[in-house]
């Protein structure tokens, strides 16, 4: 297991020169990184968010790759399996809004067919989104004392991401699917965000899994990686209690079946001490990309978590029943 350092006061990403400021490397219980990015063609800037309720999957992304924005969102219905799905590609991120930091503004995109605003309010995140056939009005809310996964994957001074997982977001407002209204359930809806800003190496594959839910009275919150940080000294592991952090600095196993993405997951750690977890899928989102020197393919199962993983104390911590999604995806851009 690594050590990884704790940053706790705030920190540029990056130096004058652009490259990766060896003091930013580490990991934070709240977003701490100043993120301002320098230089053009291999820088990614996105925020993804994730919302799970009992009938229904929403998820919203505005992206900037420098190149090119994409944008999208999806809504998958639980109890049928079909989905709505709106997908923008814009050259040159024409349309796009970013904030260079977490926290600094609105992250909006406006394209044809689709229009997403992602802002900070009193209390959370607002998330909203219209398609010809969606409209999405959700609080992400952030209770007190919540804490956040942010960490610095640094593969070289000249290639290297932020990220900022967050857990176990409590879930309210609407969302409307071809003039159906369904309003989420208080107490049974959960968002998550993935914030990146990074300098990205041409290809990368990587595994991301996360949860949220109610384990025994306790808010609990799942967030785990591979592939990408192996080797790199950083790790994107956390379990979320009531909103404490407990960071976990192993580089995990990640064995699923490649030819059945349906067939329950497994992740661990070397000698499955700290973190033993079986991930049973109930819906595989397959997307697929092929634009010549732009590609990827992702592999996202929406289903539950089980097993346990443990805390700063060493105490193993329950997860059954929380519910997210565990992912493989392969790009090239």
């Amino acid at each position: 297991m690594a050590t990884e350092l704790e940053i706790t006061a705030t920190v540029e990403l990056c130096r004058a020169d652009g490259r990766l400021d060896p003091a930013a490397v580490g990991w934070t219980r709240r977003p701490l990184h100043r993120t301002g990015l320098r230089g053009w063609g291999r820088s990614k800037r996105w925020e993804y968010w994730a919302v799970m309720t009992p009938r229904h999957v929403i998820a919203l992304t505005v992206a900037d790759l420098d190149y090119a924005a994409q944008h999208q969102v999806w809504v998958l219905d639980r109890a049928t399996s079909g989905d709505v799905d709106t997908v923008a590609v814009v050259p040159l991120g024409r349309g796009v809004q970013l904030p260079a930091s977490l926290g600094d503004g609105p992250a909006v995109a406006r394209a044809r067919g689709l229009d997403i605003r992602i802002e900070d309010v009193a209390g959370g995140t607002r998330l909203r989104a219209r398609t010809p056939r969606v409209e999405v009005d959700v609080v992400a809310a952030s209770p007190e004392g919540h804490e956040s996964l942010g960490v610095v994957v640094p593969w070289s001074d000249r290639r290297f991401q932020y990220t900022v997982k967050d857990v176990a977001r409590p879930a309210s407002g609407s969302l409307t699917v071809d003039g159906v209204r369904h309003t989420l359930p208080d107490g049974a809806s959960w968002a998550v965000l993935d914030h990146g800003r990074g300098r990205w190496p041409y290809r990368m594959r990587w595994n991301w899994g996360a949860g949220s839910g109610v384990v025994d009275g306790h808010v609990v919150g799942v967030q785990v990686g591979g592939a990408w940080t192996d080797g790199t000294g950083s790790t994107e592991n956390a379990l979320l209690v009531d909103g404490r952090l407990h960071k976990n600095s192993d580089d995990l196993v990640w064995e699923y079946d490649r030819t059945d993405w349906l067939a329950p997951w497994h992740v661990h750690d070397a000698d499955r001490a700290r973190v033993d977890l079986t991930f049973t899928p109930f819906h595989e989102r397959a997307a697929r990309t092929d634009l010549l020197i732009v590609a990827g393919e992702t592999h996202q199962c929406f289903g539950t978590w089980s097993g346990a993983m443990t805390d700063d104390a060493g105490r193993r911590i329950r997860v059954d029943g929380v519910e997210g999604w565990a992912e493989e995806a392969h790009n090239r851009w």
